[in-house]
């Protein structure tokens, strides 16, 4: 792909205009020779998985236009794909594959996700894309996609390798994969076959057990994937690397240096257009469930016995089995809500969430959840967990702090600050630590200083969390993908929160105003001698 001359071309003048208000030109460009970056050495990724279709189900939705299909793409150009590989989009919507193609292309043009654009990549991914449409609840769809693969068979060398991407609502979940299941394509006699499964896995407890044994009547865990982005970021990733890869943080690692821990993912959008889901889903299940439950177990976790799938899964499913359980009737003590009113945010005024299109008038869905958890374990008793996420909050930033505790004397004038050692997942991603030094003069005074470190000091963008995951289990490398009983823990310990507040009105609705840092009562959480960091 590569090996052809890196220069700018013209949009290819056959493909279709994009719509006005998406309309840009295609991203590409002249590539300089690079300049030498020691940084850099030795990342280029030396996997690639074996010849494999990627059918792709609600290849037409919001998911796949903007994430997965510039996710994939971006892997092909950089040639981490294979020399034989294809893409079988399925959807309801009636398509020939040309229109599909089309409709991909477009779709890349369009995309913030997608990567500069080499001159001849689009007409040649074009060639790799077909498309299948019918009704999901009948058989006709998957024996088209099965005779997909089987044409598959002559190029990929008599492998019929197959990954099974679900990117289609929950609802659709269990009918795609008991269809699948039908037409005996999960069977792996004639290459290996896999699934991806997307969030929300399940909407409660009952739910995700109910799916988990749909899933496990067709298929083996060892080829499901529940896909989480969260883990495919690269900062998340980088946690295990600080801990386990640097003798000078594990040590420090537990209740005897560590205050507390802090993680936050806050957002500065409202609903966008998605009040249906919300309204269903909430911020405990749209968020706490799942993106946060990964970060505060890679946090937690104890060292793996080796970087496997196994080993890291494993510790992952120990830290929930160690958290103590909060019951519906504790929720109030260790758990807060809020919901945004009208506000202030970038200087314009905002509407509340009860005034956004689709809410109902009195609605009481949370767009705001704060909880204190703690782990009864030896390494952690003692040192509470605080995790936060909201809606309508001043920006949209995701960081993991780990506070430290103060020196125990006094030995300076002055109040001395706590040492931090932060994770900024998004946006700039990258790592700080927060530490005191005395500042020139004669007087013995401190003041805090910060050392940072940011992801862009290797001199390139950073893989989509699509990309990574998406070649994962290609590869069968399920180390980044939560396993039935981790999903299961973690629904588990949301329960409480749940069943205190499903269905329960919530008088005091809305208690932030949109642009702040959320309800009063978070910050009473945290106890009279801590605060929630600035962001």
């Amino acid at each position: 792909m590569t090996n052809e001359p890196q220069q700018a071309t013209q949009p290819d003048p056959k493909l279709p205009p994009a719509s006005e208000s998406a309309a840009t030109p295609p991203k590409t460009v002249t590539m300089p020779e690079p300049t030498p970056n020691p940084f850099r050495a030795g990342m280029r990724r030396s996997r690639a998985p074996e010849p494999a279709t990627l059918v792709i189900f609600g290849a037409t939705g919001d998911l796949s236009r903007r994430k997965l299909l510039p996710a994939v793409f971006g892997l092909w150009q950089d040639g981490l794909l294979g020399s034989a590989f294809n893409i079988v989009g399925v959807g309801r919507q009636e398509m020939t594959d040309e229109q599909f193609r089309d409709y991909a292309l477009e779709a890349l043009k369009t995309s913030k996700e997608t990567d500069a654009i080499l001159p001849g990549s689009l007409e040649k991914f074009r060639e790799l894309l077909y498309y299948e449409f019918g009704d999901f609840d009948k058989d006709d769809v998957y024996d088209r996609v099965g005779t997909q693969l089987d044409e598959a068979e002559n190029a990929h060398g008599g492998r019929k390798n197959a990954v099974f991407y679900l990117s289609t609502p929950p609802s659709l979940f269990e009918p795609i994969s008991n269809g699948l299941g039908r037409l005996k394509l999960q069977d792996q006699s004639e290459g290996w076959r896999r699934i991806i499964i997307e969030k929300p896995f399940g909407t409660t407890l009952e739910t995700a057990r109910h799916l988990n044994d749909a899933i496990h009547g067709v298929w083996d865990e060892s080829q499901v994937y529940r896909i989480d982005h969260y883990l495919g970021k690269e900062t998340v990733q980088n946690l295990m690397a600080i801990r386990f890869g640097n003798a000078i943080f594990e040590p420090i690692w537990n209740r005897s240096y560590v205050d507390h821990v802090q993680i936050t993912a806050a957002e500065d959008l409202g609903l966008e257009g998605r009040a249906g889901y919300y309204e269903e889903a909430g911020i405990l299940r749209d968020m706490l469930q799942n993106h946060l439950m990964q970060l505060f177990t890679l946090v937690a976790m104890e060292p793996p016995v080796a970087f496997d799938e196994g080993a890291i899964r494993d510790e992952k499913v120990k830290v929930l089995r160690a958290v103590k359980p909060i019951p519906k009737e504790q929720v109030a003590a260790s758990a807060v809500r809020g919901q945004y009113g009208p506000g202030t945010l970038a200087g314009e005024r905002v509407p509340g969430y009860r005034e956004e299109p689709g809410v109902k008038p009195g609605s009481s869905t949370p767009t705001y959840v704060a909880v204190k958890f703690e782990i009864e374990n030896w390494r952690w008793q003692g040192v509470p967990f605080f995790i936060r996420t909201g809606k309508r909050l001043p920006k949209k930033v995701t960081e993991i702090a780990v506070v430290f505790k103060k020196p125990p004397l006094g030995l300076f004038p002055g109040g001395l600050e706590r040492n931090v050692l932060a994770f900024r997942i998004q946006p700039d991603e990258g790592v700080s630590l927060k530490f005191s030094s005395k500042t020139p003069g004669q007087e013995n005074q401190l003041r805090e200083v910060t050392m940072d470190f940011r992801y862009d000091a290797f001199g390139a963008g950073l893989e989509s969390p699509y990309s990574r995951l998406v070649l994962d289990a290609m590869l069968g490398d399920a180390t980044l993908f939560p396993r039935e009983d981790e999903v299961d823990h973690a629904w588990q310990l949301v329960t409480g929160m749940l069943e205190a507040w499903d269905g329960q009105d919530a008088p005091e609705f809305p208690n932030y105003a949109a642009g702040s840092w959320g309800p009063e009562a978070a910050d009473a959480l945290m106890g009279p001698d801590r605060r929630w960091r600035r962001l």
